[in-house]
């Protein structure tokens, strides 16, 4: 049975920083992506990365901010949130089993993890 599990998320002060991870059980994927939706707005795609030959893709509002590093031996990918902003607050999700920017092309989901930025 194929489960992500997020955690990481938390309250944090514009411009901070924090660090999520996905761990990944019961399968392997060749990619790995973040979501994330706040209050009222559709899931949005923020990154992905893939397993094997390390390449990455970012939203154009969190390129140069995030980032999506992995550690393969530990099956877990993470996005690692910096200079944030209140508009990044929302609940982030890991997904696997696509590589595409929207999120009706996956299967598999983790439970989410909140991350609010306080102004």
């Amino acid at each position: 049975q194929v489960q992500l599990v997020e955690s990481g998320g938390g309250l944090v002060q514009a411009g901070g920083s924090l660090r999520l991870s996905c761990a990944a059980s019961g399968g392997t994927f060749s990619s790995y992506s973040w979501f994330r939706q706040a209050p009222g707005n559709e899931r949005e795609f923020v990154a992905a990365i893939s397993w094997n030959g390390g390449t990455t893709t970012y939203a154009s509002s969190v390129k140069g901010r995030f980032t999506v590093p992995r550690d393969n031996a530990k099956n877990t990918v993470y996005l690692q949130v910096n200079s944030l902003k209140p508009e990044d607050t929302a609940v982030y999700y890991c997904a696997a089993g696509s590589w595409s920017t929207r999120a009706r092309g996956y299967v598999y989901w983790g439970q989410g993890t909140q991350v609010t930025v306080s102004s």
